[in-house]
């Protein structure tokens, strides 16, 4: 097909359009502008579409925090999820489900703010969570502004409930007694009880159904210093996957320097998906520490569905995810399912190998365990492999620097010139194998405006491009623009 040049000084050779050209010319005209606007409008509608998804995921950080504190299974995430209006934290009738503080966001007559789910305080019991759990209320109350109280009144006072109320005393924020599961008069009847915890007021409600929240909100709302929200810029996601008790709890825990998450030597503690912001040493991201995944085989209980589901989630709507790998246990098949679900999902990845220290080293001991894991992830081998011990610290901010890396690389906006320039000499050295005895010809090179690197060849035969030479040209793009760790997408149109 011949460039705009070339048609424009054919529409005006006369040997070629007669003693007349302008109609000639009228019609090349039109015929360019049809085309152009077959281009072009496509692609403006792609960007609108793409830049309404951004503002619609945009990330509030809201200037007035609620926590919910009580003991096990009184409704606590109930009536989090009833706030939030999403099912973010898990419900399930075993005591002591939430054991991770879990947040979300809520609004109430216009006024927003966060709410804290945490987990149920239980003081002197045998549970390997005890300690860690009541660090996570006492952390949430930290942030928080209002403190919800909740008790139970189907079950009625309890002696954990005192122990509740005196861990809530020590508090000076604003604490409201709220009894949960208020379904009928005679529950209401028995909620006076409760005044025993030294409160002055009681507010009766159902989380499950929602009735009595009005109220609640109505009073927690005017405790609130203001009403505003700030918002911040949209901070690139990384979630934090892999099976569970490979340690990522303890890395995130490891970079923030606090114990945002309960962290115990029995797989599977972190049940729910969790966000917390990171704004040190120039970085600026959300983490995202996920349930870990187990095999389907070892999925038994709702609770440990609901995790899973909720990782999978974490990763679709992540930017850069970190497969955390346990190096005493090398890599599993659910290590290589994760790794291709990021990888379909086009995320950045970076391949974490944790707890190096405790493995017995030889020479090439670090090489082939990289060898090994490379020749499993085949055929996308193209990702940093990092071996880190969380517990000594070492390496860990490595970590962070190859993701802030990666997410450079995903994000980089390539001129059309710039690839033109770059990948056509390329092409011109190595042109794809003639078919049939066709050959193909690439005369066009763009990047599309999506969230990860996706790029189109236009030429004359696309149904002719084998995968090799797909394969060959994702590398050269590779090697041009430093995509490592970043999956990329190639489409070959006509044109």
């Amino acid at each position: 097909m011949r460039d705009g040049a070339e048609v424009a000084r054919w529409a005006h050779n006369p040997k070629v359009v007669g003693s007349n050209p302008a109609p000639a010319t009228k019609l090349v005209s039109k015929s360019l502008v049809i085309k152009a606007f077959a281009v072009l409008v496509p692609l403006l509608l792609l960007a609108l579409a793409i830049h309404l998804r951004f503002l619609l995921i945009k990330f509030f950080v809201m200037s007035n925090i609620v926590a919910i504190v009580g003991r096990p299974n009184v409704g606590k995430s109930t009536l989090f999820n009833r706030l939030t209006g999403e099912r973010a934290a898990i419900v399930d009738p075993t005591s002591g489900v939430t054991r991770d503080r879990h947040y979300g966001t809520s609004d109430w007559n216009g006024t927003s703010f966060s709410v804290i789910d945490t987990g149920g305080v239980v003081i002197g019991s045998d549970d390997v969570f005890e300690d860690a759990i009541r660090k996570q209320v006492e952390l949430a109350m930290e942030e928080a502004d209002v403190i919800l109280f909740m008790v139970d009144v189907k079950e009625g006072l309890s002696p954990l409930d005192e122990d509740v109320a005196e861990l809530v005393r020590r508090s000076p924020k604003k604490v409201f007694l709220v009894a949960n599961k208020v379904d009928n008069s005679i529950r209401s009847a028995n909620a006076p009880e409760f005044y025993a915890l030294g409160f002055e007021k009681i507010y009766e409600l159902s989380a499950i159904n929602g009735s009595g929240t009005g109220e609640l909100l109505d009073d927690v709302v005017k405790e609130f210093s203001n009403a505003e929200f700030e918002e911040t810029p949209d901070l690139p996601k990384v979630a934090f996957i892999g099976r569970p008790n490979v340690g990522k709890s303890s890395m995130i825990n490891a970079l923030l320097g606090d114990e945002r998450n309960i962290v115990t030597p029995i797989a599977g503690t972190t049940r729910d998906t969790i966000y917390t912001r990171y704004n040190s040493f120039g970085f600026d991201f959300l983490l995202v520490d996920t349930a870990g995944v187990r095999k389907k085989g070892k999925v038994t209980e709702n609770i440990e569905f609901y995790s899973v589901m909720r990782s999978i989630r974490a990763i679709e709507n992540s930017d850069i995810c970190v497969l955390m790998l346990d190096a005493t246990q090398g890599v599993e098949s659910q290590d290589i399912n994760l790794f291709g679900l990021a990888q379909k999902n086009h995320k950045g990845i970076v391949i974490v190998v944790n707890k190096w220290d405790l493995v017995e080293k030889e020479t090439n001991t670090h090489k082939d365990y990289e060898k090994l894991i490379r020749e499993r992830i085949a055929p996308f081998t193209d990702v940093p492999i990092i071996f880190t011990s969380v517990i000594n610290k070492q390496r860990i901010h490595k970590t962070l620097e190859t993701v802030n890396k990666i997410h450079k690389s995903r994000s980089q906006s390539i001129s059309t010139r710039k690839l033109m320039d770059t990948m056509l000499p390329i092409i011109a050295e190595n042109p794809p194998p003639a078919v049939k005895g066709k050959y193909v010809k690439i005369k066009y090179i763009t990047q599309l405006k999506l969230a990860y690197p996706a790029f189109v060849f236009f030429c004359n035969l696309p149904q002719y491009v084998g995968d090799p030479y797909k394969r060959f040209i994702e590398n050269r793009l590779r090697e041009q623009f430093d995509y490592n760790g970043v999956p990329i997408e190639i489409h070959f149109r006509q044109k």
